[in-house]
């Protein structure tokens, strides 16, 4: 005689609570508004002459000039960085054949500057140098700045105090914790797009650099934005 298995019982899954496990689900929301704690600035130097190898002379001359005064600040300066290097030539047209009329150099570096009270310093400075642009300041946070997780925890406080809200007016209390996602952790500049604070700074080829003033330049406070959502089971509430 072949003895039927006994089944197995099933365990329904209800996402969305039953009379007797209800559920509450709550966003948690922060907007922190903070000082920058970083700054980005890009130099662009740039060189012109007829002859090649001249030209690539007066650029190296320059770049290695740039890169002294920027090391120069120690630890002022937390990341320094070169990008492009280009050499190319200028055509000019002479009857059926184009000839080189001139060579155009240009670099572009990236400083990390994380002391605003000498930041205006080293703007000027480097904008005094001949055939140099400056472009920036571009305020923002670290990656690990702590802004980040004062956000996240904000925002998990305020989901759970909303979540609590609810229970009382139910005239009920939270039971336990099911979920807790992470919407979203972003910050901006105060108002602005990020690189809607660029301003260019440069001076022409023969500026004196020797009694230039620092500009004065204003940080622009960011902003810190964190979502959660989160679930609870509630204490079934007595309703009528």
């Amino acid at each position: 005689m072949t003895e039927t298995p006994t089944p197995t019982p099933t365990t329904t899954h209800h996402p969305y609570g039953t009379p007797d496990t209800p559920h509450v689900t709550v966003r948690g929301e922060a907007h922190l508004e903070v000082d920058p704690e970083i700054a980005h600035i890009t130099i662009t130097l740039t060189a012109r002459g007829t002859d090649r190898r001249t030209t690539l002379d007066d650029l190296t001359h320059r770049n290695t000039t740039t890169l002294d005064l920027i090391k120069s600040y120690g630890d002022t300066i937390e990341r320094l960085e070169t990008g492009t290097l280009t050499i190319n030539p200028e055509l000019t047209r002479h009857g059926r054949a184009e000839r080189i009329r001139a060579y155009h150099g240009r670099i572009q570096l990236t400083a990390t500057v994380n002391d605003f009270t000498t930041l205006g310093e080293i703007v000027t400075r480097l904008a005094d140098h001949d055939l140099t642009r400056v472009d920036g300041p571009w305020w923002t946070l670290r990656p690990t700045s702590p802004h980040h997780a004062a956000a996240r925890r904000q925002a998990v406080r305020e989901a759970l105090q909303r979540a609590r809200e609810y229970a009382e007016a139910l005239d009920t209390r939270l039971g336990a914790l099911l979920e807790l996602s992470d919407t979203g952790t972003h910050h901006s500049p105060l108002g602005r797009a990020a690189f809607a604070e660029s301003m260019h700074y440069g001076a022409p080829a023969g500026a004196a650099a020797a009694d230039a003033t620092p500009i004065d330049l204003e940080p622009v406070r960011q902003t810190v934005d964190a979502q959660v959502e989160a679930s609870f089971t509630l204490i079934p509430p007595t309703l009528g």
